[in-house]
């Protein structure tokens, strides 16, 4: 009865939250206090590109946001105090991330289905971290204080009004996925079944789910360690969950006391590990219509394999599939025997190996510089994983290349919004 009862409160205070937030503004407001939301704040439906072009006008009296974000928290904090265990002990990552939120934010506030679709995802994510309804009627406030701390008397009413529908325009959309999934769990436990370290610092982990694990290749999960409560990271599933329902991850530690860490030198199996709602668009159409180009390093094998292995499962016919893998040395491309499964089975996939140093049966050099040398790529629908630097630069040298923006699928990487708003 307890668990149906706030069941029933978060969906009520989520429509109460939608439909405030939907709500038209009113015509007119006494001006605002210090503090206080400014006057007449249009309802989320009016964010657009004049917010926008008022956001950017003015980015540098609020950037870098690294100081407006210390002070967004220190408001929420000082203001209710019972946030701060809603956080992890290190907040390094969430500032980070929200940072990438406001910059994506005003980098697509002119695109309101594509802000609308990856912010109702977004949504339906943040219920594994105890979000509710009224938190972000609490970061509006905290988000207002934390502008006039940061910049006072440098900015006008008119930026505060803007970031502000900015921010409910995309605070929408959370809710709205939130109430959507209500039906589902905001996370899932699972066992470890399988641990093994493939190199120093890279381990691969199977885990079990305890119920059914909604995914679709190419997807993502964020997982959470018990070594590092409220810390969450994003991995890939390789390949196509087995019969029993059990996901592998290839986790590569990246330094001390993270979650990889925690993953890689930290998990037996046994061990209990939850798994976050899956994400991204990275996965393969429903009708494919053309052929696909791959590109992979590192362990962003893992998204490769698995959108290979649901090709492979689809047997479409008369579509082939080329593959980058790409790695700093031969030794590196540490699931070498899956890969060759693959190319036995698959006489429609051309695999290529690139490795930086040129060693074993592979080319040399960097990933983009391979792909020029096998030629046009431009009939393809391309899919790039692994780590930021190869990503960015591939999709840099595809798009140079004439491939189409729509026919480029990547999950998020770290970037400079600064340089990303120039494009």
């Amino acid at each position: 009865m307890t668990a149906d009862y706030h069941s029933l409160l978060a969906r009520h205070q989520a429509m109460r939250l939608r439909d405030q937030l939907l709500a038209p503004a009113p015509r007119a407001t006494p001006p605002a206090g210090p503090g206080t939301a400014p006057p007449g704040p249009a309802g989320a439906a009016s964010a657009g590109p004049a917010d926008r072009e008022v956001i950017v006008r003015n980015l540098a009296r609020v950037t870098p946001f690294g100081a407006l974000i210390d002070h967004l928290y220190d408001v929420m904090f000082e203001r209710h105090p019972y946030l701060r265990q809603l956080f992890p002990e290190s907040m390094e990552f969430q500032m980070a991330h929200l940072e990438r939120a406001f910059w994506y934010l005003i980098e697509n506030l002119d695109r309101p289905d594509e802000v609308t679709a990856f912010f109702t995802r977004l949504g339906r994510d943040h219920r594994k971290l105890g979000v509710l309804p009224v938190h972000y009627e609490v970061f509006e406030e905290a988000l207002l204080e934390a502008l006039r701390r940061h910049a006072g008397d440098r900015i006008g009413d008119d930026v505060p009004r803007a970031w502000l529908r900015m921010t409910r325009f995309a605070a929408a959309a959370m809710v709205r996925g939130a109430h959507d999934a209500l039906g589902e769990p905001a996370y899932w436990s699972g066992t470890v079944t399988y641990h093994q370290r493939r190199r120093p610092g890279l381990a691969v982990l199977r885990v079990r789910p305890s119920e059914p694990y909604p995914c679709r290749p190419g997807q993502y999960a964020r997982l959470q360690s018990p070594l590092l409560p409220h810390t969450w990271r994003p991995y890939t599933p390789a390949g196509l969950p087995g019969t029993d329902g059990e996901l592998e991850f290839h986790v590569r530690r990246t330094g001390p006391g993270g979650v990889s860490d925690a993953l890689v030198t930290g998990t037996s199996v046994g061990d209990t590990l939850l798994l976050g709602p899956a994400q991204g668009t990275t996965t393969l159409d429903d009708d494919l219509t053309r052929d696909v180009l791959i590109v992979a390093g590192g362990t962003g094998w893992a998204t490769a394999r698995a959108l290979l292995e649901d090709l492979a499962a689809r047997r479409a016919p008369g579509r082939s599939a080329y593959l980058f893998l790409g790695a700093r040395t031969a030794e590196e491309l540490y699931d070498a025997p899956a890969l060759a499964r693959l190319e036995n089975r698959c006489s429609w996939l051309r695999a290529v190996r690139v490795t930086e140093d040129g060693t074993g049966p592979s080319e040399h050099g960097p990933v983009p510089v391979a792909l020029a040398r096998h030629g046009d790529f431009t009939g393809h629908v391309a899919y790039v994983s692994g780590p930021p630097v190869m990503v960015t630069a591939t999709v840099r040298h595809l798009a140079g290349r004439g491939l189409p923006a729509d026919q480029i699928r990547h999950d998020p990487v770290p970037a400079g919004g600064r340089a990303a708003l120039t494009r």
